[in-house]
């Protein structure tokens, strides 16, 4: 067996084990608006549950050289975003809003992606996705770097649930509809 201290490693070989070991990793693409009002979404595979009473989902936002993204930013500034599950239906679409945009162009024009809007919070989510969450932030934890935050790491708590009508029977949702996607390695797999 190969022993590896990670702190001998670059932070990309880290990557490579991280993303090799813990698979599949489910996809979230979450919705959140600027505080000049601009509705902007994006996909992330660093995703999953927190808690079910009350329900909690985590979402960790990689930083780029310490500079914080527009999704996190916007979570901290609004407390309030949407989180989708990324399927094989809207994966086209999804995939193009992962472009790297200047804070007031909004990715869900760029991929044409239908918003709606939410119940209980302002941020609208996308009509695309079979299953969306209305979320506000529970806690959200500024981790990892040496000499600035690596990533954020935010918690939020659901406080609506969307599921479409055709994945959703006697209080369950059937997987086999929902066709839900996910990362395995460097490959998107379906679950």
């Amino acid at each position: 067996m190969v022993s590896i201290d990670p702190s001998q490693n670059t932070e990309r070989e880290n990557y490579k084990f991280l993303i090799g070991s813990i698979i599949p990793r489910p996809i979230a693409f979450v919705t959140t608006i600027s505080k000049d009002g601009i509705l902007t979404g994006a996909p992330f595979s660093y995703f999953n549950i927190v808690s079910s009473n009350p329900p909690m989902i985590s979402i960790s936002i990689q930083r780029s050289a310490g500079r914080q993204k527009d999704t996190a930013r916007n979570i901290m500034e609004s407390k309030q975003f949407v989180v989708h599950i990324v399927d094989e239906h809207n994966v086209e679409k999804i995939n193009k809003t992962a472009a790297v945009l200047p804070p007031d162009q909004s990715e869900i024009e760029l991929s044409n992606l239908t918003p709606v809007d939410s119940v209980k919070i302002s941020v609208p989510g996308v009509k695309e996705a079979k299953i969306r969450m209305e979320c506000l932030l529970e806690h959200s934890l500024e981790l990892g770097g040496l000499e600035t935050p690596g990533c954020d790491l935010i918690i939020g708590k659901v406080v609506q649930f969307h599921i479409e009508n055709d994945i959703y029977e006697n209080g369950r949702i059937d997987p086999r509809g929902l066709a839900a996607l996910s990362c395995l390695v460097g490959l998107v797999v379906m679950v």
